[in-house]
């Protein structure tokens, strides 16, 4: 047991007791004892009663509670897995100390393939003996001369070889000539070869990609960002650090914002290490997640492509990590844990001592203003690879150029695409809206069609003839007359979505090849994976979709990009609108012209000389990024100063007010922090839930953690239907 044995609580007949960390939402671990003739220690992973349950937790670092030997229940069982290294530890202990969440919950992400805590079973398999057959065909002489190099091999994989049935194999088996051995489980994915297909790179690239490299090779905690215009090769450059990590034998995490972005993704680390990454992502099959968690741990796996929660795997010897798209708000996760993982990313390389990148192609404030002071390295890629422009960019005045009546894309739009359908090449149309249409009303008694269970209105698909919450997925047939007055055929679509767009440009266009793109489109992942490959071979002409398709695709052909509605992320009071505008547009309009084709991007707008307009077209980020940050500064936002949100909701409006009241009125007193409501949120109801919303704020050296401790534990406990949660620096206002 050696040092871990001071967390040992000596028990009366020679047991011990230990804290061990179960996934509750209590703010402790619980102690348990260990039975005579057992050892355990911190990090590993332990089965024990929780109730009337038998759950998994883990041994966890600190004194074990004292408590009445007679009450306390024993660990019932010690996993064969490696146990959470000290590093894992800490990360758990920091992010729920930060994001004020129960240390439970935060393990529980960590631990999430119960299946894998024991070792794989061995695979059955074959291997040649000195007996032949007594009658030898040629089917049997076949599998024999497949199985002669001596190794072992499945039965189905034999056959295979062989190019026979099983039950040839079967038969040579009966007789003697293969005996029954058993293999170790195989690896999810090949070792990575660091050398495989080293990339040409530009003079600026192989820059950035040796400096990656030394501080891989240097080791210890090192952020940098990366920042280079669409189509500047960062993945290519960042891949340089990644070979360096796999040459020393260690294990490198990227992240990256979205699942619809893996596919490309893989298909290229595998063009350049000749085997894929292991993937870990919300809808891979559970016996693969757990294959991927036991090889993570056992260090078997030695790359991890995933989304956020890929963060919390329990890496035996982490490298290096990547944040790919850093700026994304698909980083930021809402739920039960509010956490952002770019930042919870640069804190796990922190406490492991590694390196991280972080890689964009329009950072976020935080990261710029980071880079900026100097606590992060900052390596800039001013130009595409192979010298490709970027597009030119146009501001569509919607005043001067409206579109038809009953239309949504102006005629200078539509007479760009019909350009660029006569080159051959391909258009995409952007609009960052859902369905066919946000609103639907009776023209005749004003009736809007809302969500029963959200303050917000249902959204037409008219693909598939429903109208649509997207908040609660609450779900209802388009009717035929309003249930209000029951007058027929007199219900209006108001507003575009991109169902709506997609029918204007089949008028428009008839003979083109149009593809729609959304995230909830029928088919799910697996289909949009089948039509970003179509459309990167060429195979359609026009491509309409949400911010989906802004996010790291490469699209050869494609050399005009239309966005529809610039203004719409700019209609809300989030403080964050300008920035994520700028960045939707400027990563939707790189798409356009990757492989060095003319190409062009117009953009839609009814506010010509708004700020973020002006950047995009100007080509001038830095311009930007300094108003922006300068106007955070002035009024103490992040990163110049601190926002935690407290949401309260319950069954009845009441209910929520009240105590949202309550805690207002148990907030600490003479701080230089400020609290702001409650006020009702934007989206007051969701789900059958009424929320109401704390704002708190403080400079940059404020102790937000600490305030809000004192409000909860002073405020009115939780009862009926009332729920506290607490967003530390949340990226969303609604």
């Amino acid at each position: 047991m050696g040092k871990d044995s001071q967390q040992l609580l000596d028990l009366p007949g020679g047991e011990v007791s230990v804290p061990v960390l179960v996934p509750t939402p209590l703010d402790r671990a619980f102690s348990y004892a260990v039975p005579q003739g057992q050892h355990v220690a911190p990090g590993q992973i332990v089965q024990i009663p929780l109730g009337p349950r038998k759950v998994a937790g883990v041994v966890w670092d600190g004194e074990a509670d004292i408590v009445d030997p007679k009450k306390l229940r024993p660990i019932e069982l010690v996993f064969d897995c490696p146990p959470l290294d000290k590093s894992m530890r800490s990360f758990i202990d920091w992010v729920s100390r930060y994001t004020l969440s129960p240390p439970g919950y935060v393990a529980r992400m960590a631990l999430r393939a119960p299946a894998a805590f024991e070792p794989e079973p061995p695979v059955q398999a074959l291997r040649l003996t000195d007996m032949r057959p007594e009658r030898l065909t040629t089917a049997r002489e076949r599998v024999i001369e497949q199985a002669s190099d001596g190794f072992a091999w499945t039965k189905s994989g034999l056959a295979h070889a062989a190019g026979v049935s099983a039950s040839v194999v079967d038969g040579l088996v009966t007789q003697g000539v293969f005996e029954p051995v058993q293999m170790p489980p195989p690896p999810v994915v090949a070792p990575p070869d660091p050398d495989y297909a080293r990339a040409e790179l530009s003079r600026d690239q192989a820059a950035a990609g040796a400096l990656l490299r030394e501080d891989v090779e240097a080791g210890g905690f090192k952020p940098t960002l990366l920042d280079g215009v669409t189509g500047s090769g960062k993945t290519e450059v960042y891949f340089e650090a990644v070979a360096e990590a796999v040459r020393q034998g260690r294990q490198v995490l990227i992240l990256l914002p979205e699942i619809a972005l893996t596919s490309a993704f893989l298909d290229r680390f595998h063009g350049r290490f000749g085997s894929k990454p292991a993937e870990w992502h919300s809808e891979m099959a559970p016996r693969m997640r757990e294959k991927v968690w036991r090889q993570v741990i056992t260090g078997e796996v030695k790359v991890v492509a995933g989304a956020r929660s890929a963060l919390f795997l329990p890496f035996k010897d982490l490298g290096l990590i990547i944040v790919d798209e850093e700026h994304d708000p698909a980083y930021k996760q809402e739920d039960r844990t509010f956490y952002n993982a770019r930042d919870m990313a640069v804190v796990r390389a922190h406490i492991a001592q590694v390196p991280i990148v972080l890689a964009s192609a329009t950072p976020s404030i935080e990261s710029r203003v980071n880079a900026q002071s100097g606590r992060y390295e900052h390596l800039k890629l001013h130009a595409r690879f192979a010298e490709a422009a970027l597009p030119d960019l146009r501001l569509v005045d919607m005043r001067t150029h409206p579109p038809k009546r009953g239309g949504f894309l102006s005629p200078v739009l539509l007479d760009a695409i019909g350009k660029t359908l006569g080159r051959e090449e391909q258009s995409l149309l952007f609009l960052n809206r859902r369905g066919y249409a946000p609103l639907t009303l009776c023209r005749v008694c004003g009736h809007r069609f809302q969500c029963p269970d959200c303050s917000s209105w249902l959204v037409e698909h008219r693909f598939r003839n429903q109208l649509q919450c997207h908040h609660c997925g609450h779900g209802e047939p388009v009717p035929q007359a309003c249930p209000e007055c029951g007058t027929l055929d007199h219900l209006v679509a108001c507003g575009p979505g991109i169902e709506r767009i997609a029918e204007e440009v089949d008028s428009h266009f008839p003979e083109a090849r149009t593809i729609v793109l959304s995230s909830d489109m029928a088919g799910g992942t697996k289909r949009l994976r089948i039509e970003l490959e179509a459309i990167a071979k060429g195979e359609a002409d026009i491509i309409i979709g949400t911010q989906l398709v802004a996010k790291g695709h490469n699209f050869p052909k494609m050399t005009l990009v239309g966005v529809v509605d610039a203004d719409l992320g700019l209609a809300n009071g989030d403080p964050r609108a300008a920035e994520r505008t700028y960045q939707l547009l400027s990563q939707v309009t790189g798409r356009a012209g990757r492989t060095g084709l003319k190409s062009h991007g117009l953009i839609q707008t009814y506010q010509p000389a708004h700020p973020v307009m002006q950047a995009i077209v100007s080509g001038d980020p830095e311009a930007f990024y300094e108003r922006e940050a300068d106007e955070r500064r002035r009024a103490i936002l992040p990163p110049f100063g601190r926002l935690a949100a407290v949401i309260v909701s319950a069954a009845t409006r009441p209910e929520a007010e009240q105590h949202a009241r309550g805690l207002r009125n148990a907030a600490p007193t003479g701080t230089a922090i400020s609290i702001l409501g409650p006020a009702e949120a934007p989206l007051a109801l969701i789900r059958g839930r009424y929320r109401f919303r704390l704002l708190v704020h403080g400079d940059k050296s404020a102790d937000l953690q600490s305030y809000l401790r004192a409000m909860l534990a002073a405020g009115p406990k939780m009862r009926g239907s009332v729920q506290v949660q607490v967003d530390i620096d949340p990226q969303s206002f609604l």
